[in-house]
């Protein structure tokens, strides 16, 4: 089969994500993106909760809407882990949410570039913002291997 027929077999979902393993093979790198990304997304949230709550709803709908569009059971799996951050920051005293959040995002975006160091290639999203977006699905995806769902 050639290139062009092959990428038309090919579901967006599956081509974002080979594309995003490319940088991510070094199993210490992965690691590090297994623990940072999910800290990100919450960190991202919470500064957003911070603004105000609607504005990190408003980011999960958004996010939802792109999920959505690559793969359902991914969009189900990223909502019920959005609902259970968006509870945790609700749950927090106010007076601590933007605090912490900005000092866990700044940690775990240190180790997601010490992790990119290690694997000797810069980060997708350089190339491509969407990989913002496509690095939980990443994650999820491991998870979603392992108790053999599939996305």
């Amino acid at each position: 089969m050639d290139q062009t027929a092959q990428s038309h077999n090919t579901r967006n979902i599956d081509a974002l994500l080979a594309q995003y393993s490319e940088s991510h093979r070094n199993p210490t790198n992965e690691l590090i993106h297994f623990v940072c990304v999910p800290v990100i997304v919450f960190s991202l949230l919470g500064i957003l909760w911070a603004l105000h709550p609607v504005v990190a709803l408003a980011a999960v709908a958004g996010a939802m809407w792109y999920y959505l569009q690559l793969s359902k059971p991914f969009a189900v799996g990223m909502l019920a882990m959005s609902i259970l951050m968006l509870a945790i920051l609700a749950a927090m005293p106010p007076m601590t949410v933007l605090p912490l959040s900005i000092a866990v995002f700044v940690v775990a975006w240190i180790g997601q570039f010490i992790g990119h160091k290690i694997e000797g290639k810069k980060p997708s999203f350089l190339e491509d913002l969407r990989f913002l977006l496509v690095g939980p699905l990443f994650v999820l995806g491991f998870l979603y291997r392992r108790l053999n769902l599939a996305y």
